[in-house]
C-alpha cells in the first residue's frame, strides 16, 4: 500500500494479526513519528519521492513485478464502507446531529461518511486546505482532476486527485465542499490543544477548520480524524 501514513498504519496493523508482510510506501515527507510506528507494526517502509502519488507509482510498480496483493489508501469502496460505519455510531450516540463535518485527502472517508449520511438524513461539509483542493478542483471540473498540494496537511491531505466515488457524492444535494487556509488550520490545531487538550494531526484540525455554526434545530459532529502527531510543537 501507498500511503501518507495512516492508512498503511491500518494495513500493517492488520498484516500483523494475520501474520503476513506487508510493505508500506511512504513519501519522504511522512511524518517520521508515522513511519516509526510502521515500523513498530513489523511493517518495511520505503520512502519514494516527496508526494503520495510518486509513493503510489512506486508502490504499482512494485506490485507489478512481485504480484502482491495491493490495497489503496483511499479509492476502495471496502475502505470507504467500512469508514461509512462511523455516522452509525454518531446517530446512536448523539440523534440530534444535523450535519457531519470531515476533511478530504483522497476522498475515502467522504465517500463512507457521505453515503451513510444520505441513509440518514444528515448533511456533509467536505473541507479541504486551499492548497490541496482535489475535491473542489474535480467539482468545478466536473470530473476528476489532478492538482498540485502544498499545505501542512498534505502528510495526510496530499492526494493529488480524488476518487470517481467520493466525486460522485460531493455532487450530492447533501454534500458541501469548502476550503481553509493553513493559518486556521494551524491555529485549530493549537486551539484543540490549549483549550481540550486534544493532540491531532494538521488533518484532523482541518475538519474543525471548516466546520459550520450548528442550526437552531440540531448539531454538528467534527470527525477528527488523525491523531498520528508528534505534540512537541504545541507546548506552551
Amino acid at each position: 500500500i501507498a500511503s501518507g501514513g495512516n492508512a498503511g498504519l491500518a494495513a500493517a496493523w492488520a498484516a500483523a494479526r494475520e501474520g503476513v508482510p506487508a510493505t508500506v510506501f511512504t513519501p519522504t515527507t511522512a511524518p517520521p513519528v508515522k513511519v516509526a510506528r510502521l515500523r513498530a507494526l513489523g511493517a518495511e517502509v520505503r520512502q519514494v519521492g516527496a508526494e503520495y502519488a510518486e509513493a503510489e507509482r512506486a508502490c504499482a510498480a512494485f506490485v507489478a513485478e512481485r504480484g502482491a496483493l495491493a490495497s489503496h489508501a483511499y479509492d476502495q469502496p471496502l475502505v470507504a464502507a467500512g469508514a461509512g460505519t462511523l455516522v452509525d455510531e454518531i446517530v446512536a450516540a448523539r440523534p440530534s446531529v444535523t450535519t457531519v463535518v470531515v476533511a478530504v485527502g483522497g476522498g475515502g472517508l467522504l465517500a463512507g461518511v457521505a453515503a451513510a449520511a444520505a441513509e440518514h438524513g444528515l448533511d456533509v461539509v467536505a473541507v479541504e486546505p486551499e492548497h490541496c483542493r482535489a475535491l473542489h478542483a474535480a467539482l468545478a471540473a466536473g470530473r476528476v482532476v489532478d492538482v498540485p498540494v502544498a499545505s501542512v496537511a498534505a502528510d495526510s491531505l496530499g492526494a493529488r486527485r480524488v476518487s470517481a466515488d467520493a466525486l460522485w457524492w460531493a455532487q450530492q444535494p447533501h454534500v458541501r465542499s469548502v476550503l481553509v487556509p493553513d493559518e486556521e488550520i494551524v491555529a485549530t490545531r493549537r486551539r484543540l490543544w490549549h483549550d481540550h487538550r486534544i493532540a491531532v494531526e494538521h488533518a484532523a484540525a482541518t475538519a474543525l477548520a471548516g466546520a459550520p455554526k450548528p442550526p437552531p434545530d440540531g448539531e454538528v459532529c467534527v470527525v477528527l480524524c488523525g491523531a498520528n502527531t508528534d505534540p512537541s510543537d504545541l507546548a506552551g
